[in-house]
């Protein structure tokens, strides 16, 4: 059926189905036969693909040739192929760990695809009810207001100034208006889909208006499941950490391999032998330094710790819908809230009028509003139209009985250029009456009359004067004030056009309500400002109203520091520019005024985050360095191009989310700082033992130690707490690297101290084997006992510098957190490590020697050594900082 051709009767008999909605037996039976309302994915890479795919590693590349190398000298030499089968054994288990962190990373991302899946408003049993939208089935009746994204194929059978955007299908950049009249197509032909004025499609947003339809078609049948196929490869966008990472990676690679040629041509002209075994040999040493240089789990340890950490952010109601928000929290410096359910608890009351006529003020109200009564008693719907409609209810006029004396025959739903909502309705006298309610001033100006002693009486300035005082002194009281008019009516208006009606009103009255502020926000606000950050307000509020929210929140300390957005339209952008720093409350702003700020304030150099709930903040939130969507009161349009959404609308899960940010980051720094060090270390020891003409460990014992290093102690390091006084720094600057702050010099005299240590474990074990610490005498270019305490040196080193990088500031002794994470990476270290030594086989494959309990407690008080050297570092550091800052 063409659904758009056909009376609306029509439609709902071909889909079995009518103005009530379904029952939830018949959904869920309709489910079963139709599947979920979704889009076709892309094919999944299978678990064997991924697995091949890591083997494309430049690194992987090396070692694999190594163990051809490997097999090839084992073979010619009559010797066990030990080495080839661990070498395979850690490139095989690598992939392995990559192909698990990928799995992770990906199941975090789905996870959180789950929490922010869209919701749609659905008749089910009669009743209105909220569902996942996937669950929407043909014959399903769907509810649609401005800012919800249109959930399935739909057909239109109410509406009221409903306009939509569907600028996605047709291309159109002007939203549509929508009927619910059936169409008729010319000369036989359909009626293109543009043109479509009854139906409403998946991928379109309801921007203006509200409306019900019945939906036609789901998941691949609707028009956007049509061109589906173009669109069904998943994004796989990374960070610019990640990019910077993966950069650095590829400059390493190039850099070593450069090295190990150099070794590779050194070693044999000072062999001055070029036979084959020698080249072979020789290879495997440079393969040695390849092998000890590069971080082969930098990108994958990166990858996994964000993933966590977005997945634990999501436990605490900020759900990262994007991987860069998280980077970019770190480094926020102006948050721009909505005050309403973020900064305050969104449940509005009202607490004072002012009137002739009480019962009239609480009626008009009630009546112009969309929310209703529910079964508790309480009203459902727009906090404002809530508070309104248990005022009246509490004088003793449900809005139930309200609408049954009055029903309803036409409106002007409110939007934020007016400042006002319309209906009319049908009195029970016969007559018809219209209810305009909105901002008190605008209201005042449309009035030509005021209601007293039960008559309309001409507005005079005197008394216009006076209503405005009125509502200036509810609103300095910090109470959001709304104001009631009416107009009657002999008939129904032939027009219901703003201009046509919302003029010559009766002016009834002010009401006064109240939105208790959340109160764990004062003392969000007082951390963000110790942590550098700028808390501003934004508000469709009077601005006394804002500044008194303000003023008791502790964003501002005076008046004069909010401004409106009467005032913002004064000035140009670059007057805004050079003002937007005296300002922390905006007031009466309007959409358009939102961009302006983020952008003034990024133009200032500032990273901004932007809160926002209506269609209309899209824009807003888009130009934001972070754009954080509503949860709970959020539209889909605004959680789409959200890159944060608030699962409870809660200022303070934001100020959460930015310590977050900013302990993965630190965290992330550690890790690279970590694995750097360690690396480098390995490489200067293999260096310099090449150079003296022996060799201090295999390739073999380095992969052992990387294997270790990364996939236990560095991402133990991304499960840090957060430092004391980390939300007492300063936002970081988004252009720094991750050497700054002396990063780049730490690494490389720690690396040089680790190598210092392995290489004293190395002479000090040849000395107890040989009773010579010259470097003649090495029996075949090494030493087994000092080969063995170089590596069990090494190892544990470099686990007990990851306790050093626990903090690159403060002394391991100002830590009043622990990380068992880090304490079992070491303990389980320590047992492998001394495993491949001890157990014969084992220390057999590896070419170890034994050693007793005087080398080994030797070798690990040499690798302790890092810990008291990096924290005399650290003392050194801080009192030099600390005499720069007092002088």
């Amino acid at each position: 059926m063409k659904f758009h051709l056909e009376k609306i009767s029509d439609v709902f008999s071909e889909l079995s189905s009518k103005r009530e909605g379904l029952s939830t037996e018949e959904a869920r039976s309709r489910l079963e036969k139709h599947g979920r309302n979704k889009l076709a994915e892309g094919k999944h890479v299978s678990l064997i693909a991924r697995f091949f795919s890591q083997m494309t590693d430049p690194m992987v590349l090396v070692l694999l040739a190594a163990a051809a190398v490997s097999a090839a000298t084992s073979i010619m030499a009559h010797e066990s192929p030990a080495d080839v089968c661990i070498i395979l054994a850690v490139v095989i288990l690598n992939a392995v760990l990559g192909v698990v962190q990928e799995s992770k990373a990906e199941k975090a991302i789905e996870a959180l695809k789950e929490m922010s899946s869209a919701t749609s408003k659905v008749l089910r049993d009669g009743k209105i009810t909220q569902i996942q939208s996937e669950e929407l089935v043909p014959g399903d009746v769907v509810l649609l207001e401005a800012g919800d994204a249109v959930p399935a194929d739909a057909r239109i059978f109410e509406c009221a100034s409903l306009k939509l955007e569907e600028a996605a299908l047709t291309g159109e950049s002007v939203p549509s208006e929508k009927t619910s009249d059936a169409l008729a197509a010319d000369d036989g032909k359909d009626v293109p889909l543009g043109d479509r004025k009854n139906m409403v499609y998946m991928g379109s947003a309801v921007v203006y208006g509200r409306g019900r339809a019945v939906i036609t078609n789901t998941g691949m049948d609707t028009e956007m499941g049509k061109i589906a196929d173009a669109i069904t490869k998943a994004e796989d966008g990374e960070t610019p950490l990640q990019l910077k990472l993966a950069s650095l990676s590829k400059i390493l690679t190039f850099l070593v391999l450069g090295i190990c040629v150099f070794i590779f041509a050194f070693s044999l002209i000072k062999e001055g032998n070029f036979e084959l075994e020698t080249v072979l040999n020789t290879f495997m040493l440079a393969v040695s330094l390849a092998v000890a240089a590069i971080p082969e789990g930098l990108v994958a340890v990166v990858t996994i710790v964000l993933s966590i950490g977005v997945t634990k952010m999501s436990k605490h109601n900020a759900i990262i819908r994007r991987l860069t928000a998280v980077e970019t929290l770190g480094c926020t410096q102006i948050i721009c809230s909505d005050k309403t359910g973020t900064l305050t608890q969104n449940k509005m009351t009202v607490v004072e009028y002012s009137g002739d006529d009480e019962v009239l003020l609480a009626s008009s109200l009630a009546l112009c509003s969309d929310a209703e009564l529910g079964a508790d008693g309480q009203a459902e719907g727009d906090p404002t139209q809530c508070a309104v409609v248990n005022y009246a209810n509490k004088l003793g006029y449900p809005k139930y009985e309200l609408n049954n004396q009055n029903p309803r025959i036409g409106e002007i739903p409110f939007d934020s250029m007016r400042k006002m909502m319309t209906t009319v309705h049908q009195a029970s006298d016969g007559k018809v009456i219209q209810h305009t309610t909105g901002a008190p001033d605008v209201i005042i100006s449309r009035c030509s009359f005021y209601y007293k002693a039960g008559q309309a009486l001409p507005m005079t300035d005197e008394m216009r004067a006076y209503f405005l005082s009125e509502n200036k002194r509810l609103a300095g009281k910090a109470l959001r004030v709304l104001a009631a008019s009416f107009r009657m009516y002999d008939r129904p208006p032939v027009s219901y056009d703003s201009e046509a009606l919302e003029n010559n009103l009766i002016f009834i009255g002010l009401v006064g309500m109240i939105d208790p502020v959340r109160p764990e926000v004062p003392a969000a606000i007082a951390e963000c400002k110790s942590a550098g950050i700028r808390p501003i307000m934004i508000t469709g509020d009077h601005k006394d109203t804002a500044s008194a929210i303000a003023m008791q929140l502790g964003i501002i300390t005076d008046p004069s520091q909010a401004i409106t957005g009467a005032e913002i339209n004064e000035m140009s952008d670059e007057e805004l520019k050079q003002n937007i720093e005296r300002y922390s409350v905006y007031a009466r702003v309007q959409p358009e005024h939102k961009v302006r700020i983020v952008n003034a304030w990024r133009s200032k150099g500032c990273i901004t985050a932007m809160t926002g709930d209506g269609v209309n903040d899209a824009p807003s939130i888009k130009s934001a360095d972070i754009g954080i969507g509503m949860g709970i009161t959020g539209t889909d349009v605004t959680k789409n191009v959200a890159d944060m959404i608030l699962a409870d609308d809660n200022f303070a899960t934001i100020v959460k989310a930015v310590g977050e940010g900013r302990r993965i980051y630190d965290n992330i720094c550690k890790a690279i700082n970590f694995l750097l060090s360690s690396n480098l270390s390995e490489v200067i020891s293999i260096f310099i033992a090449t150079v003296l003409g022996f060799t201090i460990l295999r390739p073999i014992h380095i992969l052992w130690i990387n294997l270790i290093t990364d996939s236990l102690p560095a991402l133990a390091l991304g499960m840090e707490p957060e430092e004391p006084g980390l939300m007492k720094r300063k936002p970081r600057d988004t252009k720094e690297g991750v050497f700054a702050h002396g990063a780049g010099i730490s690494i490389f005299y720690q690396g040089i101290v680790v190598s210092a240590l392995t290489l004293a474990a190395y002479f000090i074990g040849h000395f107890i084997e040989s009773g010579e610490f010259i470097f003649t005498g090495f029996a075949n270019g090494f030493s087994p006992d000092g080969m063995t305490m170089a590596f069990l040196t090494m190892s544990m080193a470099e686990i007990f510098h990851a306790y050093n990088m626990r903090s690159q500031r403060l002394s391991l002794l100002k830590l009043h957190t622990h990380n068992v994470f880090l304490f079992g990476a070491m303990i389980a270290s320590l047992v492998l490590t001394s495993t491949v030594i001890y157990i014969p086989f084992l220390r057999n494959i590896f070419g170890f020697e034994f050693i007793d309990a005087g080398e080994y407690f030797t070798a690990l008080a040499l690798a302790f050594l890092i810990i008291p050297i990096v924290e005399l570092v650290k003392f050194i550091r801080n009192l030099v900082e600390k005499k720069r800052v007092q002088s």
